[in-house]
C-alpha cells in the first residue's frame, strides 16, 4: 500500500477546503436570497401578459405584477390613484378629466433608445385604449369601452375621456387590467408575440417564461411607488411561477416549503388542511396561515338556451335542478363550510341588488313534479342531461347529479381540461357548464350585463343566449340613475328575471381563502381574490 506523503495530504485537504467552502457559501447564498423571492404555481397556466387579453383570474394576477392603470383598486376595492394622481368628473357625469404622474418609467428596453426607458405620457393611453377597441386587435376586454365616446391627450399629464351616456361604474372599470397603459413602440414592434415580451410599468417587469414550465418576474428599480415611510415598493427581488397542473401536486409543493402560497381549497386536499368546520388542522399552525373573507364570485351552471335539446329549453327541468338539491348540506360536507349557499339569487352576497328572495331554495318534492310535467307535456319518459364540469368541481356535480337522480332526472358528467370548457361555452358547444363570475369593480352592473342580449358569446359574456326585452330595459335604464338606491332596485328586478327563467343554476357565494407559509408577510386578501404582490415580504 502506498501512503500519500504530507504535501498531498495537504493538497488533499486544501482542495477539500475549497469545495466545502464553496458548496457552503452556495447554500449559505440560496438561504440568503429565498426571502426575496415569492414563488406560487398556476395550476390553470396563464393565456397571455398582454393586459388588453387578460380575462381570466390567473392571467389578471400576473398581469397586475407588470401593469399599471389610471386607477388601481385597494383591498376593500374602492378606486385609489395609480398612474393618474387625481381626476375631475364633470356634473354631468360624462367626462372625466385625469392629471398624470410624470415619474411613471417603463419597464427597460433597448427599443427605447439609450436610456433604454421613457416616462408615460398621456398619449400612450390614447394608444393602448385605441388598441383595447380596435376591431383588428379583437381584445376580448374592448367591452368596457362601450360607453366611451371620446378620449384624448390634453397635453403630455393631461388625459380626458367622455362618456356617451352618464355610467356611474366608470371609473371601476378603468382599473381592470384591460386598461393598462402599454408603450407603443414595443407593441408595434413584438405584435401579437407582445403576449410573451411584456414591457409595462409594473412593480415587477418581465424576466422568462418557459411555457407550461416556469415564468419569472424580478424587481422593477424604477418603480414610482412607496410605502407610508417612504420606502419604494415592491420590498421582493423576483417573483417565480410554475404550471403543475393539478391542485394536489400544487399542495404537496406547498407543504415541502417549495411555493410559498395557495389559493382556495381542493377537494384533494380540503381535509387535509381544514376541519369539516372549516378551521386549519393544528398540525398546520406552526408552519402555515390561512387568510379567509368574503369573494365577489358566484359559482354556477349554465345553461345554452340555444340548444335543440328539449331538456335544456324546458323552464321545468332548469327549475327542477334548482329546487333538487340541498346547497346548504353541499356546502357543510363537500366545501367544509367555506362559502354561503346560493339561494339569493346570482348577484352575490356584499354588493347592491342581493336579495334572498330571488333565488331557490332545497325543495325535492316540487323538483320532482316538475320533472314528471315535463315527461307528460313532452313524452319524454327519460329526461337527461350532459353537465360539463372541469375536475376541480367533479364532486358538487356529482352530488346535484345523485340528488336529481332521486326526482327523475338522468345528469350525465363529462370532465374537460378548463381551457376546452372555456372555448366550448363561448362558442356555444355544450348545454349545461359549471362556471363562475367574479366581480371586476364593485358594482352590481357587471353581473347583470352577463343577462344582456347585446352581449351575447362568443363577443360578450352572455354564455346562455338569454334575451329578455324588459330586462335590456331595465339595464339600459340603469346607466341613467346615479343614486345607488334606485340603481339597487333595478339590480334586484334584473337579478329576479334571470332566475325566474332559470337560465342558471347559482350554487354558491365564494369566499376568498389563501394559504401561506408562515414567513410570508403582507400578502392579505381582496373580494376579487387578485393577487398583490407590492407590499409582500418573506423573512
Amino acid at each position: 500500500m502506498i501512503k500519500p506523503t504530507l504535501k498531498c495530504l495537504k493538497n488533499y485537504l486544501s482542495i477539500s477546503c475549497i469545495v466545502l467552502v464553496f458548496f457552503s457559501c452556495k447554500n449559505i447564498s440560496n438561504i440568503n436570497q429565498d426571502h426575496l423571492v415569492f414563488r406560487y404555481n398556476e395550476y390553470s397556466n396563464l393565456n397571455t401578459l398582454d393586459p388588453a387579453f387578460s380575462r381570466t383570474l390567473q392571467d389578471n394576477s400576473a398581469c397586475n405584477q407588470l401593469f399599471n392603470g389610471l386607477v388601481q383598486l385597494d383591498k376593500n376595492l374602492n378606486i385609489h390613484p395609480a398612474i393618474a394622481k387625481r381626476w375631475l368628473i364633470s356634473e354631468d357625469g360624462t367626462s372625466y378629466t385625469f392629471i398624470l404622474r410624470d415619474d411613471v418609467y417603463f419597464h427597460k428596453h433597448p427599443l427605447f433608445g439609450k436610456d433604454y426607458t421613457r416616462t408615460v405620457v398621456a398619449e400612450d393611453f390614447t394608444f393602448s385604449l385605441n388598441r383595447l377597441r380596435d376591431p383588428k386587435t379583437a381584445a376580448p376586454g374592448g367591452w368596457v369601452l362601450n360607453k366611451v365616446d371620446d378620449f384624448k391627450a390634453i397635453n403630455d399629464t393631461v388625459f380626458q375621456i367622455d362618456l356617451k351616456q352618464p355610467f356611474p361604474a366608470f371609473i371601476g372599470l378603468l382599473a381592470m387590467k384591460y386598461c393598462s397603459v402599454v408603450p407603443k413602440e414595443i407593441v408595434e414592434h413584438y405584435g401579437t408575440e407582445f403576449r410573451s415580451h411584456p414591457i409595462g410599468t409594473g412593480p415587477f417587469k418581465f424576466k422568462r417564461w418557459e411555457e407550461n414550465i416556469k415564468l419569472v418576474f424580478r424587481k422593477n428599480e424604477l418603480y414610482f411607488e412607496k410605502d407610508e415611510q417612504g420606502n419604494q415598493l415592491p420590498y421582493l427581488e423576483a417573483v417565480a411561477l410554475t404550471f403543475l397542473p393539478d391542485k394536489q401536486g400544487e399542495f404537496l409543493q406547498f407543504a415541502q416549503g417549495n411555493i410559498d402560497y395557495i389559493s382556495g381549497l381542493d377537494a384533494s386536499y380540503k381535509d387535509e388542511l381544514l376541519t369539516s368546520n372549516g378551521k386549519l388542522r393544528k398540525k398546520y399552525f406552526e408552519t402555515i396561515n390561512m387568510i379567509r373573507g368574503p369573494y365577489l364570485n358566484t359559482e354556477y351552471l349554465g345553461f345554452y338556451l340555444d340548444s335543440e335539446t328539449p331538456e335544456i329549453q324546458s323552464e321545468l327541468i332548469r327549475k327542477a335542478i334548482n329546487l333538487g338539491f340541498d346547497r346548504k348540506k353541499m356546502m357543510l360536507y363537500l366545501n367544509n363550510g367555506i362559502g354561503n349557499p346560493a339561494i339569493g339569487g346570482f348577484i352575490p352576497i356584499g354588493l347592491a341588488g342581493h336579495s334572498e328572495t330571488n333565488g331557490y331554495n332545497y325543495q325535492p318534492k316540487k323538483a320532482k313534479q316538475l320533472i314528471e310535467q315535463f315527461k307528460t307535456e313532452t313524452g319524454i319518459n327519460h329526461p337527461e342531461i350532459t353537465l360539463n364540469t372541469t375536475s376541480n368541481y367533479l364532486s358538487f356535480c356529482e352530488y346535484i347529479q345523485q340528488e336529481l337522480q332521486k326526482a327523475g332526472l338522468k345528469i350525465n358528467i363529462d370532465v374537460m381540461p378548463e381551457a376546452t370548457l372555456r372555448s366550448a361555452r363561448s362558442n356555444g358547444k355544450i348545454d349545461m357548464f359549471r362556471s363562475s363570475w367574479i366581480a371586476d369593480y364593485l358594482d352590481a352592473e357587471n353581473y347583470l350585463s352577463i343577462f344582456y342580449s347585446k352581449n351575447f358569446a362568443p363577443n360578450g359574456s352572455n354564455y346562455f343566449h338569454f334575451k329578455n326585452k324588459l330586462l335590456d330595459s331595465l339595464y339600459n335604464k340603469a346607466f341613467t340613475i346615479t343614486n345607488i338606491e334606485e340603481r339597487k332596485l333595478l339590480y334586484t328586478q334584473m337579478d329576479s328575471i334571470a332566475m325566474e327563467h332559470a337560465i342558471m343554476v347559482p350554487l354558491y357565494y365564494d369566499e376568498v381563502l389563501r394559504f401561506t407559509r408562515k414567513n410570508v408577510k403582507g400578502l392579505g386578501i381582496n373580494p376579487i381574490n387578485l393577487l398583490d404582490l407590492r407590499r409582500v415580504r418573506k423573512n
